[in-house]
């Protein structure tokens, strides 16, 4: 059974400032760290403005960073054998492919937002699985951000950090063709200790809501599929013009500004934009029931709003798949309290809220489901709820 460790964040910092230091000659200006995520509840809902509530992970992207004394700026990945070297523009739409989308994309975003950046040497090292729905080119984006702002002296405070977030955006709708509605980038950079983040995609506006499962004997269980998972195909892009088409309709500017649920459902013709629209309107009431049923400890009541987001997930938006299902249902056999795919689906990771003396016992049934279908097998990992964007040393 494979189990993924996040590593200790001091550690990894001093060995990829080691790693900088061997390719450049010279220490690195610092180490970053940026989060993966997962999603607790609140899917497709970013770009319709609803409410959504993502927490981050211990497992992050490091970004070691220098300054050059020309204007170029050279990526490197401890992933991959390819290095980037060039100039801002080799970083912009349709001129950057693969990771370095992601990466130099936030040079060339800052600098359309007015930043004079100088030259830079970037090596990034990634703890967040790759394709797992686990948000790991949000981590990459963020931190290259917070390296990028420290060491041209910004302060990183909240409004910073709100303008990173729309650098990063950017960076991956424009460069690397993944039109993302802004949660993944807003968690890796506001998320806190012990809390998930609420928020309102319609105001980006947040709200730590404190959470810590283990205060109650329960893992937030992490399971990679090991489904290969893309938001740059079309599966993402189809879903998101069937909102935009109904929100049309519907003569509202994004779905949250639907008053009448069930008017506006019979107000639609196209049944597949029909079921669309019913996952979003009850995603986002189901992201209001679980903020109160954290409030009040109410961990069953979440178990069961995990699971009804999964079913309309599966159902409505069509954006599950046979493993995720199949650890779903596993899972909830098994002892979980509740479970739902996260991230924006077509494969990636499942989470389930299993009491603690339990998760053997499900990481044993998902196993043993995975096997009895010849596939490959899956990956784990438990989720406390952990810090946001941040430099490490």
């Amino acid at each position: 059974m494979q189990t993924l460790d996040p590593g200790q964040p001091d550690a990894l910092a001093a060995e990829l400032a080691e790693r900088f230091a061997a390719l450049h000659g010279r220490s690195p200006w610092g180490v970053f760290a940026a989060p993966g995520r997962v999603n607790l509840i609140g899917e497709h809902v970013d770009y319709n403005g609803g409410l959504c509530l993502p927490m981050a992970l211990p497992h992050a992207t490091y970004a070691a960073v220098g300054r050059r004394d020309d204007d170029r700026f050279m990526l490197a990945s401890c992933q991959q054998d390819d290095t980037f070297d060039g100039t801002l523009d080799a970083f912009g739409p349709g001129r950057a492919s693969g990771w370095a989308a992601y990466a130099g994309g936030v040079l060339w975003s800052l600098r359309e937002a007015g930043w004079d950046l100088p030259g830079l040497d970037l090596v990034v090292d990634s703890r967040v699985p790759l394709g797992a729905g686990l948000s790991s080119s949000a981590a990459i984006e963020c931190a290259v951000a917070v390296a990028v702002a420290a060491t041209v002296g910004a302060e990183l405070d909240d409004d910073l950090r709100a303008g990173l977030v729309k650098a990063c955006m950017r960076a991956e709708s424009d460069v690397a063709g993944a039109p993302t509605g802004g949660m993944d980038q807003t968690i890796a950079l506001f998320a806190q200790p012990e809390s998930a983040l609420l928020l309102d995609c319609r105001d980006w506006s947040t709200r730590q809501v404190p959470w810590d499962p283990t205060s109650a004997g329960l893992s937030l269980l992490v399971v990679d599929t090991r489904a290969s998972h893309s938001l740059s195909d079309g599966g993402y892009r189809s879903r998101r013009q069937d909102c935009e088409k109904a929100a049309a309709v519907l003569g509202v500017e994004l779905l949250r500004d639907v008053k009448n649920q069930e008017a506006a459902l019979a107000a639609l013709d196209d049944e597949t934009v029909r079921r669309r629209v019913r996952h979003v309107l009850t995603e986002i009431d189901r992201v209001r029931e679980a903020v109160e049923q954290l409030a009040a400890g109410d961990y069953e009541g979440l178990g069961r709003s995990f699971t009804a987001s999964h079913v309309s997930l599966r159902d409505d938006y069509e954006v599950s798949c046979a493993e995720l299902d199949a650890v779903v249902d596993t899972a909830l056999a098994h002892g979980a309290l509740g479970a739902r795919m996260t991230g924006g689906g077509f494969g990636g990771s499942a989470i389930a809220l299993v009491p603690d003396d339990r998760v053997g016992a499900v990481e044993q049934q998902v196993l043993a489901a995975y096997a009895d279908r010849g596939w490959t097998e899956p990956a784990f990992l438990t989720a406390p709820p952990s810090a946001g964007a941040r430099r490490i040393r």
